[in-house]
């Protein structure tokens, strides 16, 4: 089969351990759908030809359960030849404004911070071409507005790159940029997906003074070492948003943690009603009891003795996903390479690709934690509490079944999946 294609794809697959049937069934879409596309170049706003159907959502690569790691809590569709241009799928930096209640807000002049394990070598051009593609104001190294730092602080080195973990920084670069444009950003990588390195890269970003927020779009289980690590998500003055997870009802850490705002997800679609959209608890929010972390004093919710994920939530499925601009992969870019990445035989992504999970929600809430202004009090989770009714209350879908029903279905004030429900302006944070 090797001999059917060009002599260096032949060395790539051949590195890459491509067995000879997925080459096989690689050609068979190709005869049977037409090669797609090849890549644009340019502008990030040069359209690709986009698919007629949505492919499967699939976790990213980094999101493999490993005793001892986090996974990044991001989920995506990842089309033969992507998902096509800035608007042909996926919600915009408008949408999330709109859905949301934000317009007329900014937080120019403040830093929300991203934690993140390995390295995102495209991160900077990445990011530019997203804000580009929608008129965002540029934000770059070189005007101080963005900064990629490893989990000491320093430019370099920087840890070993992760296509996986390149498209979860990806999306929370995005996020940040969609709904605080005017916002500066700080990129931690953790050296690597380790809680002593992710917790290291944690006291990196909360020690920098203009850092306001941080958000941490991975999880690990629970276990007998997540107490004592708490103490490096204890910075107050700085809110803390941590993804609930990926996988429906069940809890992860650091979001079970005290010192942080838990963030659960929903599904949002627009509606012809006042608001103009709608949004129901998606089925694979993490939520439920914490075995051991202590009940803050704010959560008055009887069905847990410990503390209950999840605080407030946001978009996160991913079928009703927002749009990301990655190009960090394992094959290089072009036609080729986005076929193995739509049949698994890669890593990353290629473009622009609809994505989902509380990798989205959680960056979403530290950049309107930013843009409310107020973390300087900021008393851990505490803040949505003193003002539920400033939120929109998400009052249906379910992400699992359990006892007693709240922990796991959505309903009237606090449940599990979506805790006091999404951002309805800035008043509550």
């Amino acid at each position: 089969m090797y001999d059917r294609v060009p002599p260096s794809v032949a060395r790539f697959l051949r590195r890459s351990g491509v067995r000879v049937a997925a080459l096989g069934a690689a050609f068979a879409l190709v005869l049977a759908f037409g090669a797609p596309a090849s890549a644009a170049t340019g502008s990030a706003a040069v359209a690709r030809g986009a698919r007629p159907t949505l492919a499967p959502i699939v976790p990213f690569g980094c999101a493999k359960v490993v005793k001892g790691q986090a996974q990044c809590l991001g989920r995506g569709r990842l089309a033969p030849n992507t998902t096509g241009s800035p608007t042909s799928s996926g919600l915009k930096p408008s949408d999330l404004i709109s859905a949301y209640k934000l317009s007329g807000t900014s937080g120019a002049g403040r830093t929300v911070a991203i934690v993140d394990a390995f390295d995102d070598p495209n991160a900077a051009s990445d990011l530019a071409a997203y804000r580009s593609a929608y008129g965002l104001p540029a934000c770059t190294a070189a005007s101080g507005c963005f900064q990629k730092v490893n989990g000491n602080g320093a430019a370099s080195p920087l840890p070993t790159a992760d296509y996986g973990w390149a498209e979860e920084e990806s999306l929370d670069l995005d996020m940040v940029s969609a709904i605080c444009p005017g916002c500066r950003i700080l990129l931690v990588e953790a050296a690597g997906a380790d809680t002593t390195s992710l917790t290291t890269a944690e006291d990196t970003a909360a020690a920098n003074p203009a850092v306001v927020s941080i958000s941490n779009s991975w999880g690990a289980a629970e276990d007998s070492s997540t107490l004592a690590a708490d103490s490096h998500f204890n910075h107050p003055g700085k809110a803390i948003t941590a993804s609930s997870g990926d996988g429906g009802y069940g809890v992860l850490w650091p979001a079970a943690s005290p010192y942080v705002t838990a963030v659960g997800g929903t599904s949002l679609s627009t509606a012809s009603n006042a608001r103009g959209w709608t949004e129901t608890a998606w089925s694979g929010a993490g939520s439920g009891c914490s075995t051991q972390e202590p009940k803050p004093a704010w959560q008055t919710d009887t069905g847990c003795a410990h503390r209950t994920v999840a605080d407030v939530s946001a978009v996160a499925d991913p079928n009703t996903g927002v749009a990301v601009y990655d190009t960090a992969n394992s094959c290089g870019g072009g036609a080729f390479c986005d076929l193995l990445l739509s049949l698994g035989l890669a890593t990353g992504a290629d473009g622009w690709v609809q994505v989902g999970g509380t990798s989205a929600s959680s960056p979403i809430i530290a950049s309107v934690y930013a843009l409310a202004g107020n973390t300087a009090t900021v008393q851990y989770g505490h803040q949505p509490y003193t003002n539920p009714g400033a939120l929109f209350d998400v009052t249906s879908g379910s992400n699992g079944t359990c006892t007693p029903t709240y922990l796991c279905t959505a309903g009237a004030g606090y449940d599990g999946p979506t805790g006091l429900g999404t951002p309805n302006g800035t008043g509550a944070f």
